[in-house]
């Protein structure tokens, strides 16, 4: 693990890790709450210091954990952290925050994200995010699952365009957002945030990603993870349960892949050839 966590900009100039840690389904199991916390402690002293959760994991439960995790070490983590669209209205908004605020042992989040979109108007969640944001409460905000047509209405709002991050599904399997979204949020210098990177460990297996995870020495999660980074302005959010987990995340940025090694896998997963609905999971 020689190559340092390269960082990418935020549109406020803010630069954040482009791999960070993901926390959905931690907390959920007390069995495992003493690898999880050490993991996710881990990848801080690794450089992996943006934490990613939500009030929606484990109805809070994910929250209360990464305060554990965050006890003493608040100004190096890049804290973010998501409100359901049930909670959207601009009352609703300012309560989630408060609650996850509360759980996370914090006074304020680094990052607040809608998780996906829901009934209540844009301009509502927006009007609520400035309240928190002039309040101290958070200091960036952004949108979670949210397609072109959402990113272009949003953007269109007064103090729309300071979303600072859209945060989707993104691997080898799950090209789609190549087609249209990925560009577009690269032309306004906004970053995409990749949860489920690895297609929670489901891809592992094909053949091609073992076969060039044998030519590099690494792991086929590696390689998935590698490619995910392999271009600017995207950011991979990975969970890892385990300290050896984290560790073989973190190894995934010494991993350099080749221009035969991506055509390779652009055979073995094409990319979109047209526009296709977002996925989610």
């Amino acid at each position: 693990m020689t190559t340092p966590v390269p960082t990418t900009p935020l549109p406020s100039g803010v630069r954040v890790p482009v791999l960070g840690q993901g926390t959905w389904h931690m907390g959920e199991d007390p069995r495992r709450r003493a690898n999880e916390i050490a993991a996710l402690r881990a990848g801080l002293d690794l450089g992996l210091t943006l934490i990613d959760t939500a009030e929606m994991y484990g109805n809070g439960a994910a929250e209360e954990l990464v305060a554990e995790v965050v006890e003493g070490r608040r100004d190096e983590v890049f804290l973010v952290s998501k409100v359901l669209p049930s909670n959207a209205s601009r009352q609703g908004v300012l309560r989630a925050c408060e609650r996850s605020l509360r759980r996370l042992g914090t006074d304020h989040l680094d990052l607040y994200l809608l998780h996906w979109r829901g009934r209540t108007p844009l301009e509502e969640t927006l009007a609520a995010f400035e309240d928190l944001q002039r309040a101290g409460l958070i200091l960036e905000w952004g949108v979670s699952n949210f397609d072109p047509a959402d990113m272009q209405e949003l953007a269109a709002l007064p103090g729309g365009e300071a979303a600072a991050t859209d945060q989707v599904l993104y691997n080898l399997t799950r090209r789609g957002v190549e087609y249209d979204l990925l560009p577009w949020c690269r032309e306004r210098g906004v970053p995409v945030m990749a949860y489920s990177p690895v297609e929670q460990g489901r891809l592992l297996g094909h053949p091609a990603l073992e076969e060039i995870a044998r030519d590099h020495g690494a792991t086929p999660a590696q390689v998935a993870l590698a490619w995910v980074l392999r271009q600017g302005g995207v950011i991979a959010i990975p969970k890892a349960g385990t300290t050896a987990h984290v560790q073989d995340n973190r190894a995934a940025l010494d991993v350099r892949l080749t221009a035969d090694d991506l055509a390779a896998l652009d055979r073995a997963f094409p990319p979109p050839t047209r526009a296709t609905p977002l996925e989610m999971l």
